[in-house]
């Protein structure tokens, strides 16, 4: 069986401590996963470190030249890449292969803003004392970004984090998750072939929980960008100090249904936002609250749609759902659902577990207290709960202390303006689903769902820093 070592320094380091991978779906060994301890870590630091000088000083085009080989590279080979995420995540094939694409439009993005980091002049005649003064800003790369991805998504949201730190001409040391690491030692051997210059990108693996000081804390770490949970999350900002920070975070999305749209246009989206990779997307739609003039004939059409599932093996072309990252998942969202019915939750659509696979589960009369509706299911579970004027739907979906995406089905251009106003989220999206994502638009959420912006020209003034200088043209 293929082990797998780290990279350190564009070099393959194998380590006698390892992990067995295995593939969700059908417990195959994929791979054994080197280790890492935090001499490790420090040596993949010192070589970020070193090679800063030379990504700082590459010039505007070059960084884009990589990165748009890059997104070359990974267009070949598409088919290989998305069988691997069906492989080592359990994502469905046709969600896998969506987030190939998805991911060579984001290093395309970044390709394109590593040539338009801009400055701007100041006006420095527009204060007393500033006569014959000329002012300018631009942008500096920070150094070494530390990077800490999550598995649902082990392609494009590491490139999310790689794309906007080399466009702006930063390095990064890269800690995947413990699931899925095989797609960044794949992406970290493609940025090679592309042309990156060795130790820019070092790939760890190992134990969250053991590297994370060594990775977070080190003086030579300039920003440490952050995918997962609150909890965690939290735990960075304390420890990062005066560092830049990053934090995409977890998230319980509404939706507001109101009694003007056409039900059968939208459902199948719905269902497509609560179940796409079982439910394990950050802005999985998972609380429906639906006007109650049309609260019965939505869930009647909305289970409807939801039976008409496949669910199965992810290789599988035909299969939407399949197995959660790991049966200890499965168990945890099955404890929430049977602890929902204890309190009063009705299921009007599957709640049945099956070792890592969680039937696709429409909960019925759920309260904003439930964990199903309060916390982040993270799972292909969905509340549908009636309510009876928007200003109540939109103080249930604020009841909350996630706030990353939300959104609104309306025909009324003024609700959905004053609805914008009032919902408390990063996003606010009208007539769509709240899983829905563009690659360059902004994306971060207010409470205990983050802090910071990513989508790529975002990223980009996340990892660079604002430099002033004034010249008195006069003495």
């Amino acid at each position: 069986m293929n082990t797998q070592g780290l990279m350190i320094n564009g070099k393959s380091v194998m380590k006698q401590r390892t992990y067995s991978l295995y593939a969700p779906y059908d417990g195959r060994l994929l791979a054994k996963i080197s280790m890492a301890d935090e001499d490790d870590v420090k040596e993949a630091i010192k070589g970020a470190h070193e090679a800063y000088k030379s990504m700082k000083e590459m010039p505007a085009y070059k960084r884009a030249e990589i990165l748009f080989n890059v997104a070359n590279i990974i267009r070949e080979r598409r088919e290989e890449l998305a069988k691997l995420i069906a492989n080592e995540a359990g994502k469905p094939i046709k969600a896998a292969k969506g987030e190939i694409s998805r991911t060579i439009v984001t290093y395309e993005f970044a390709a394109e803003e590593a040539k338009r980091i801009y400055g701007e002049t100041i006006p420095m005649d527009a204060a007393p004392g500033g006569e014959n003064r000329f002012g300018m800003t631009w942008r500096e790369p920070l150094g070494v970004v530390t990077a800490i991805s999550p598995f649902n998504f082990p392609f494009n949201l590491v490139a999310h984090k790689l794309g906007p730190a080399f466009a702006a001409g930063n390095t990064v040391v890269l800690k995947p998750a413990e699931k899925t690491p095989l797609s960044s030692f794949l992406i970290g051997d493609i940025f090679k072939q592309a042309g990156l210059p060795d130790g820019a990108l070092q790939v760890i693996t190992g134990s969250g929980k053991e590297l994370s000081d060594a990775l977070i804390t080190d003086d030579r770490v300039k920003k440490v960008t952050f995918t997962g949970s609150a909890s965690v999350g939290k735990i960075i900002k304390q420890k990062v100090g005066l560092r830049k920070v990053t934090l995409e975070l977890g998230s319980n999305s509404g939706l507001i249904v109101e009694p003007d749209v056409p039900l059968d246009k939208i459902i199948p989206r719905c269902v497509e936002g609560a179940y796409a990779f079982a439910g394990q997307v950050c802005i999985s739609l998972q609380r429906i609250y639906v006007h109650e003039s049309i609260y019965q004939e939505f869930t009647e059409k909305f289970i409807e749609q939801t039976k008409k599932l496949k669910i199965g093996d992810p290789l599988d072309d035909k299969t939407d759902v399949s197995v959660m990252i790991d049966e200890e998942e499965a168990k945890r969202i099955d404890s929430w659902v049977r602890e929902a019915v204890d309190q009063g939750a009705k299921i009007g659509l599957g709640g049945n577990r099956e070792g890592s696979i969680f039937e696709p589960t429409v909960l019925l009369n759920v309260k904003q207290d439930m964990a199903v509706s309060c916390e982040e299911t993270f799972a292909p579970v969905v509340s549908i709960v009636p309510y009876k004027h928007l200003d109540e739907a939109i103080d249930m979906v604020n009841d909350s202390v996630y706030g990353l995406n939300v959104a609104l089905y309306t025909q009324n251009i003024n609700n959905a303006l004053n609805a914008s106003k009032k919902l408390e989220s990063g996003g606010v999206i009208i007539n769509d689903i709240p899983t829905f994502r563009l690659d360059h638009m902004p994306y971060g959420g207010v409470k205990e769902s983050g802090y910071g912006r990513e989508g790529i020209k975002y990223a980009v003034e996340e990892m660079t820093e604002l430099k002033f200088v004034t010249i008195k043209t006069e003495f």
